[in-house]
């Protein structure tokens, strides 16, 4: 079996979740936090810990077979990767911002504005998209501070909580990006079987974070609005009760469903409801 090399970030924000990720795919490894590289003990796996700027490029050269990155930074630096699988964390939003009490009210004000960003091939693109000329001045650190210091008129950075830009009296103007963690991998390795062992693993533990297991009691009566309400993974499990005309389901319901379904079962005649996590979910 090949030997595969994934990298991920070695410190910031998607490392804790990438590593997370990874564990529940019941890859066992150590020496995460003091060393570069570490060796996964039952799946022939090795990873990589690196600055998340390099990981695109890694992957796209060949030195890593696969990577765990955001999206904007794949975006930003243009690598030629394949896209395996989106992972549903680390999702953030990229704005432009200007300082409170701007007069720029519009896009076309930024005409021949000044810009600080550390994302300056994604908002050239968004820029040129919407045909607007502005000065776009690349620095790497805070950005949030280029209006305050008269380095520029607005700034273009991630944005999650919007605290910051409050902290440094600015307001959200535009936004320009959406992104979130990527699975992605070399155009070379994508087909072979131990990537796809990875992927499969990956996809039953996201596809298990999404959904709920559910055992509830009904009588016959009601179990055909019962079931209805629940077509599960494939169709829910009936189980006959000691109880006469009773019988048990079990069946799975979507986290973002979830809510809204447990009180339409109820309002149906389920009884007893009991919400358990799922672990994985293989297809």
């Amino acid at each position: 079996m090949k030997t595969l090399k994934i990298a991920i970030q070695k410190s910031g924000r998607l490392n804790e979740k990438s590593v997370e990720i990874l564990k529940n795919c019941g890859l066992s490894f150590e020496n995460y936090k003091s060393s570069l590289i570490s060796t996964v003990q039952n799946f022939p796996l090795e990873i990589l810990f690196l600055r998340d700027d390099d990981i695109p490029e890694y992957v796209q050269d060949g030195i890593a077979d696969l990577g765990i990155v955001g999206e904007n930074v794949i975006t930003e630096t243009k690598a030629g990767v394949e896209y395996l699988q989106r992972l549903g964390f680390g999702k953030c939003t990229l704005k432009i911002a200007v300082q409170t009490g701007s007069d720029i009210q519009k896009l076309e004000d930024l005409n021949g504005k000044a810009i600080a960003t550390s994302y300056p091939v994604i908002l050239e693109k968004f820029l040129v998209e919407k045909g607007i000329k502005s000065d776009i001045r690349t620095i790497s650190g805070s950005v949030e501070i280029g209006p305050g210091l008269g380095l520029s008129d607005a700034i273009f950075d991630i944005v999650s909580t919007g605290g910051t830009l409050k902290s440094n009296g600015l307001k959200p103007f535009a936004d320009v990006m959406t992104s979130e963690a990527v699975l992605i991998g070399n155009k070379s390795i994508v087909n072979h079987p131990e990537v796809a062992e990875l992927l499969q693993r990956i996809r039953s533990v996201l596809s298990a974070k999404s959904n709920k297991y559910v055992v509830l009691n009904v009588s016959k009566d009601n179990l055909q609005k019962v079931v209805d309400l629940l077509p599960g993974v494939k169709s829910p499990t009936i189980v006959p009760l000691f109880e006469p005309n009773w019988v048990a389901v079990h069946s799975v319901i979507a986290e973002e469903d979830f809510w809204d379904k447990i009180n339409s079962l109820k309002a149906a005649g389920a009884e007893g409801i009991l919400v358990m996590p799922i672990e994985k979910i293989i297809t």
